[in-house]
């Protein structure tokens, strides 16, 4: 009997967590609940073992309305087996993406994928693959972007650095894991308030940041 109210009381704890986080992100770091307007699955995906991504192609085209961006460019860092990038194909006439195609010490070791993520993709003549880290990438890229995916390893300085030239490229920057690793979410933070630009965030499927 003990046990049982042990358990209720942590779960209602946990629901009440959860409903405040929202507004604890409003009122204490400036991060505004992002609320899709409309939901949809892009026409074309492909398939992978696994993503942390799959559930976020559903607002992608929702962000890019309430965001009012452009589909002109996209470019993403943080590739892997080319979920997201795929996801992005269908809603942007150029995709580019930047990775370096081993993996890292949050998405794991995977050996050289690029061939493999270059087979994933061969049905999207739409998106170039750079086989680059974002710190050689950024050094030689000034161009503009509508819309970057920012997907890297979860550090503080790793997505500060990639994040904020990111924001400075690009109308509308999103980046993933803003739940799960809590120093990406206060880069975005930081970033949005280096940039003078609104951090909205989705708490979904591990999280997604979104600054514009």
């Amino acid at each position: 009997m003990a046990l049982q109210l042990k358990n209720r009381i942590s779960w209602r704890l946990r629901m009440i967590r959860t409903k405040l986080k929202p507004l604890s992100d409003r009122l204490f770091r400036g991060i505004k609940l992002y609320r899709p307007k409309n939901k949809e699955k892009p026409s074309r995906m492909i398939e992978v073992p696994t993503s942390a991504w799959k559930g976020l192609e559903l607002i992608v085209k929702d962000i890019m309305q309430q965001s009012e961006t452009s589909n002109k460019r996209c470019l993403e860092f943080g590739v892997e087996y080319g979920y997201s990038v795929a996801v992005f194909a269908n809603y942007f006439e150029e995709v580019t993406g930047v990775d370096i195609f081993t993996g890292d010490i949050h998405a794991g070791f995977h050996g050289d994928i690029l061939e493999k993520t270059k087979n994933n993709l061969r049905d999207f003549p739409n998106i170039k693959l750079i086989r680059s880290d974002y710190k050689d990438y950024i050094t030689r890229d000034q161009s503009r972007y509508d819309l970057i995916h920012v997907d890297i390893v979860h550090t503080y300085e790793a997505t500060y650095d990639c994040g904020l030239w990111s924001a400075l490229h690009a109308d509308c920057t999103i980046f993933h894991d803003t739940e799960t690793f809590p120093e990406v979410k206060k880069a975005v933070r930081d970033i949005a308030r280096k940039t003078g630009k609104q951090f909205y965030n989705y708490p979904h499927h591990c999280g997604l940041g979104i600054v514009y």
